[in-house]
């Protein structure tokens, strides 16, 4: 669980970093300035507990799983920053865009998420077939 959980981190971190840097580019900055914090590698890392949520939902067709994980990955961005902006006073992300809420989610990102949860089914799947079978009867 520890290897899955770091994976995860470091997979979330490299994503946020991609997509912060092509922002960039597309908001015209040449420098691809982009960005994450040390927080979201925790945040990312806790991937490892929706395993069993994909193999409880995996029957389902891809559009309802793809809205659920864009739900699940929202109340999870919502509930995370609602800690850290009450336990230790920061934001580590703090959205103003119109459609934001209270700061902590923007429902700008919703194809982002929705396509997050399926790029994240493909990843358990792949993960799970590279495991060894320890013992055999």
């Amino acid at each position: 669980m520890l290897r899955r959980f770091l994976f995860y981190g470091f997979l979330g971190w490299t994503i946020e970093i991609m997509f912060t840097g092509m922002d960039s580019l597309i908001r015209g900055d040449l420098r691809l300035f982009a960005f994450t914090n040390l927080w979201m590698f925790f945040i990312y890392g806790l991937a490892v507990f929706l395993e069993p949520v994909h193999d409880r939902i995996t029957g389902w067709k891809w559009p309802f799983r793809g809205m659920f994980w864009m739900l699940l990955f929202w109340g999870i961005e919502y509930v995370t920053g609602f800690m850290l902006v009450n336990i230790l006073g920061v934001y580590p992300w703090h959205y103003t865009d119109l459609y934001a809420i209270n700061g902590l989610i923007t429902l700008r990102f919703a194809p982002f998420w929705f396509a997050a949860g399926l790029l994240f089914e493909k990843i358990h799947r792949f993960l799970d077939s590279l495991e060894i079978v320890r013992y055999r009867r």
